[in-house]
């Protein structure tokens, strides 16, 4: 399976990319990055045009917000399959990539979090939330994060909103706005960019007398490549032309 990277001058791409290389059943064949034209990763040279990718079986996708989509249209229409980790993708987004994207042709993943635990924290939010009165999310990732909430924290609250309508919002009075949070489906998301970290989420969900928390912690950038490579690898076989979560890929 031949593979190709965009983005692959960033922290992420540079990783796939090595993770793509050292796969015996993958082949990385090129790599895209208009801000890192002519550098060299895996004896590969990066190229700054999009038609670098043309001829792969899947690109992997990990940009920016404002490039992403503009991207996806150009892999769609020459037929490639996408793994998508660029962040971002909020209701909006997912229902432009759903009407802009090819139906019945190559396959689209966006993947909020590749690592096997975030999906696994996802999923036991998910399954927690119609049993609590209010929840919340707090969300901490390193300090040159270009977009909050993260993508993971959007999916989160979407995904605990669809089997629970019980979020109810803090009563309290916001003496500095912003204070209790942003609101993602009615659910407080609150943000922390540091140095330091790399990415983590806790989801806190509270009733009388009791409190829940969720808790993930990602503490290097490996533990995303196991969730890339089966993204990878099972893209293809995805029943819709746009699919959102590993939770199919992994069969949770």
């Amino acid at each position: 399976m031949k593979v190709g990277v965009s983005g692959a001058g960033g922290r992420m791409g540079r990783t796939v990319a090595y993770a793509v290389s050292g796969a015996a059943d993958l082949e990385l064949t090129a790599l895209f990055d208009p801000h890192a034209v002519d550098q060299t990763l895996c004896d590969i040279r990066i190229g700054n045009e999009r038609s670098v990718l043309d001829g792969c079986d899947v690109v992997v996708e990990f940009t920016r917000p404002d490039v992403v989509i503009n991207n996806l249209g150009a892999w769609g229409r020459a037929g490639m399959h996408a793994v998508v980790g660029t962040s971002g993708f909020d209701d909006k987004r997912v229902v432009e990539l759903e009407a802009m994207w090819p139906q019945g042709g190559p396959r689209c993943l966006v993947v909020p979090n590749f690592s096997i635990g975030a999906v696994v924290m996802q999923r036991l939010a998910e399954l927690a939330a119609p049993h609590f009165a209010a929840s919340e999310i707090i969300e901490m990732h390193h300090d040159r994060k270009v977009d909050a909430p993260s993508g993971t924290a959007l999916a989160t609250a979407r995904r605990m909103a669809a089997v629970s309508q019980q979020h109810r919002a803090t009563e309290s009075e916001n003496l500095v706005e912003g204070a209790t949070g942003a609101r993602v489906h009615g659910i407080p998301v609150h943000s922390v960019r540091l140095p330091g970290l790399v990415a983590h989420q806790e989801i806190l969900f509270g009733s009388v007398g009791e409190t829940l928390r969720i808790k993930h912690d990602t503490t290097d950038r490996s533990a995303f490549m196991p969730g890339v490579l089966a993204a990878i690898r099972g893209v293809a076989a995805l029943p819709q032309s746009v699919t959102l979560g590993l939770d199919d890929i992994l069969g949770i």
